[in-house]
């Protein structure tokens, strides 16, 4: 574990939820409507101390493109149904979040222009800049990469300090902590610590975009009420992977 304690004051920020996140456990239901609820008014309690937030949304509640591939599904077509499973999460955040008086827009990396705004880099810039909550969806328009990279890719394009990953563990172990009761969890790890130690904080693709471009790595359970607007406000929360 590193000894050195990173500052976590954020100007802008991408916040990953996994598509899970807004699913109650062991509910057949694939959205909660009271998840997304309690999600989006803590977007809003730190949009409103001016950080800028852009959101990146999983969809594994509905669908996983690499689960049906196993299982015989051409995995490029497999992996573009995990890209629309996205979009349905994303919309769903962005009404709970217009129902809280936050500004947002859904762009989508896929062109749907019913429902959202084509991905434009230089458009979210400006959106994230007018305080706007932005929630990209659709991955990242191609198969085979995961939200993870999308997350690591947006915050690379729209300069962000940092990549709030929202999992159900409250950080980074140095083991399994379901698995081992004695795993310890670390407050802050450097990118090479967690490649020396296999730690897996997020795939190797989402990985390598935030160490090569120093963009910090938040990761922190997202169960705990009030853990997200902790977490975007720079609380003292989960563990910080950096670069040291």
């Amino acid at each position: 574990m590193s000894n050195t304690q990173d500052s976590r004051s954020f100007k802008r920020v991408i916040l990953k939820l996994s598509g899970e996140a807004l699913r109650e456990p062991g509910s057949h239901d694939n959205i909660s409507p009271e998840i997304v609820e309690r999600v989006a008014k803590e977007i809003k309690l730190a949009a409103d101390t001016g950080v800028e937030i852009g959101v990146v949304c999983g969809g594994g509640n509905f669908w996983r493109g690499a689960s049906a591939s196993a299982r015989g599904m051409d995995r490029a077509t497999a992996d573009y149904v995990g890209m629309l499973a996205t979009v349905m999460n994303a919309l769903a955040l962005q009404s709970a979040l217009e129902a809280e008086g936050v500004q947002c827009i859904v762009q989508s990396a896929i062109e749907m222009k019913n429902v959202a705004e084509p991905f434009i880099r230089r458009k979210a810039t400006r959106h994230l800049s007018s305080n706007m909550v932005v929630i990209f969806a659709a991955g990242t328009g191609s198969p085979f990469f995961s939200t993870d990279t999308t997350s690591a890719l947006r915050a690379s394009e729209m300069g962000a300090d940092a990549v709030m990953k929202a999992t159900m563990v409250d950080g980074v172990y140095c083991s399994d902590p379901k698995k081992n009761s004695d795993a310890v969890r670390y407050e802050t790890v450097t990118f090479q610590e967690c490649l020396s130690q296999n730690l897996r904080v997020m795939d190797s693709t989402a990985f390598s975009l935030c160490m090569d471009n120093n963009i910090p790595i938040i990761v922190f359970d997202i169960g705990g009420e009030g853990n997200i607007t902790k977490a975007i406000t720079g609380g003292d929360i989960g563990t910080i992977v950096h670069r040291g």
